[in-house]
């Protein structure tokens, strides 16, 4: 039973260290983007909505690059339809739109753009 304990424990451990170094994708928050841009981390806004076509297939090549190694950069996926002040501040116009950031300051911008090589390169920018 020790050797089972021990095994799992292990297992547990190597999964959330390889997964610390990978693309986490959450909802957005003020508070999540206010620390990670504080902190000096990378981190990327998604303008999401729900009735988008063209996000759904973004929400799936973000979801495809999650367990890429080395991609280490939170997602922040905002509500495109409730997020007004947030579009405004970054003068967001459409849905669609990844905004990537180290800290506080803007790295790039996509617009639309579905191809996962052109994201995961958006999202390089960050690192």
């Amino acid at each position: 039973m020790n050797r089972f304990i021990r095994f799992t424990a292990i297992a547990a451990l190597s999964l959330a260290a390889s997964l610390a170094h990978a693309l986490d994708i959450q909802p957005y928050t003020a508070a999540a983007l206010g620390a990670a841009q504080q902190a000096g981390k990378p981190v990327a806004v998604h303008f999401h909505a729900e009735w988008c076509s063209t996000c759904k297939t973004q929400e799936k090549a973000l979801n495809a690059l999650k367990a890429e190694k080395g991609l280490d950069i939170t997602v922040l996926i905002a509500n495109y339809d409730e997020e007004k002040d947030l579009k405004k501040q970054y003068k967001v116009r459409s849905q669609s739109v990844l905004i990537v950031f180290k800290g506080e300051q803007e790295k790039t911008r996509l617009a639309g753009d579905t191809d996962i090589e052109k994201i995961r390169a958006a999202l390089q920018a960050g690192l």
